[in-house]
């Protein structure tokens, strides 16, 4: 994947792991409309890639990403265009059945910070810090924080980061649940590389059923999420991965799952 020289989305593949990482030198990865558009294109692609079992996402040098490239606000793009392409974006990620860990270094703010909390897993250095920053720019949370935030951290927490925009560190943010895990910027790699590869090794059927389980969970009543869950259970049942879990079970040995999407 590649953009413009200055500003871009770029891949990197190492065996069923895919890692997406945004690049905009000088504006610690801001992201530009040909970016969003990119990761509106890309996320798919590697959503239906049989070969990818975990998309990583991150960013260029000691940033994630410091939210929309604001330099491109004033041109004579309508910013209903703009919010499409940040929507676009949004759902891309926000739909993938493939599990996605967003691996945070340095500042991840705005949209840059709901870009994270897209993801299934973040983890964190302890350096990363992390903001709602729309208010102190006189704008409104958008790249699907509105319905995020609610349900990572509650309501009232919701509101007092959006409202009041302020910087969150590291630890802050794993009390409130905002990241998975924060370990020392040395060991960040390391984590999320570990993390991956246990994903990676995972029942890839499996956990889409659950990923989407889970993401429409809020929206059912009782009854409509347990028969939800009888239809995805009964098609985990009838699949390679549930028997050779239960052969390993039996054998006493890891499981070996090779189901693709």
């Amino acid at each position: 994947m590649t953009g413009d020289v200055q500003a871009e989305v770029t891949l990197r593949r190492a065996g069923p792991v895919a890692t997406v990482e945004l690049a905009n030198p000088g504006r610690r990865n801001a992201l530009t409309g040909s970016m969003l558009a990119e990761l509106s294109r890309a996320l798919p692609e590697l959503d239906d890639d049989p070969e990818v079992r975990v998309v990583v996402v991150t960013g260029r040098g000691g940033d994630f990403c410091s939210g929309a490239d604001l330099s491109a606000v004033g041109d004579d793009r309508h910013p209903l265009g703009a919010m499409n392409r940040i929507n676009r974006a949004a759902l891309a990620l926000h739909r993938m059945s493939t599990p996605t860990v967003a691996r945070v270094d340095g500042v991840a703010v705005g949209a840059g910070l709901n870009l994270a909390l897209a993801c299934d897993l973040v983890v964190s250095s302890d350096r990363a810090r992390y903001s709602e920053v729309f208010v102190r720019r006189g704008l409104a949370v958008d790249f699907g924080g509105s319905w995020i935030l609610p349900r990572l951290v509650g309501m009232h927490r919701a509101k007092e980061l959006c409202l009041l925009g302020e910087i969150v560190p590291a630890d802050r943010a794993a009390e409130m649940g905002l990241v998975k895990r924060v370990v020392p910027a040395e060991k960040l790699d390391e984590t999320v590389d570990g993390l991956a590869a246990r994903l990676a090794g995972g029942p890839a059927v499996a956990m889409a059923l659950t990923k989407r389980l889970l993401a429409d969970g809020g929206q059912r009543s009782i009854e409509e999420a347990l028969d939800a869950e009888a239809a995805a259970q009964a098609i985990a049942l009838r699949g390679d991965d549930a028997r050779e879990a239960f052969t390993a079970f039996r054998d006493k040995r890891d499981a070996e799952f090779t189901e693709t999407l």
